[in-house]
């Protein structure tokens, strides 16, 4: 796989597009002035755990002795609690925070950018060539920056939709991020079983 390549499926796993209903979801009742620099802490800190799955994740699973079905066994869970207050919201919105509160690491950082499927990709990468750790860097920088412009302007599509629209939005997405996670977790099992 070249380095095009490997950008390509990483930003189709990161999907941006798919994860914005959520992102504009979850920032709705921050203050309009704050959103922007949530976002880029959050897209930072996904970098930065990105990275580290990249060059460390293998020692990290091996060191805690769990192995990359778990990750996506728990990412699934996690995604379909989160699925399910999209669907059925509370006071609280899709984070249970109150309005106003701003969201810290969990759900924007992880596991929306860096995801257990990205985690994933980016240890088969690491594991399957570790001589190409430079261009699997580039890739993933590659495809976070498309990502990261994309959500950026997410607040452009708040406006085309209004709240209305993106009630209806959220609500979808929370229908497709029930398939997804329990996608996941079955991919997470059958991974488990076959080894």
């Amino acid at each position: 796989m070249d380095t095009l390549s490997a950008a390509v499926m990483l930003f189709l796993i990161m999907d941006p597009l798919g994860n914005m209903p959520i992102f504009l979801s979850v920032l709705r009742h921050v203050d309009p002035k704050r959103r922007r620099k949530i976002l880029i802490r959050e897209l930072l800190f996904a970098l930065g755990i990105m990275l580290l799955f990249l060059y460390a994740g293998e020692y990290m699973l091996s060191f805690l002795n769990l192995r990359t079905e778990s990750v996506s066994i728990a990412g699934g869970i996690i995604l379909f609690l989160i699925a399910i207050k999209m669907i059925f919201p509370s006071p609280g919105g899709v984070t249970g925070l109150d309005a106003g509160q701003e969201p810290f690491l969990v759900p924007l950082a992880i596991p929306l950018i860096a995801g257990p499927s990205v985690l994933a990709a980016l240890l088969l990468l690491a594991h399957t060539e570790p001589g190409r750790m430079l261009d699997w860097t580039l890739a993933l920088l590659l495809s976070w920056g498309i990502s990261a412009a994309i959500l950026m302007f997410s607040g452009l599509f708040h406006r085309l939709l209004g709240e209305r629209g993106l009630v209806a939005l959220e609500r979808l997405m929370g229908m497709v991020l029930v398939m997804i996670s329990v996608q996941m977790f079955l991919d997470g099992i059958a991974a488990y079983l076959a080894s």
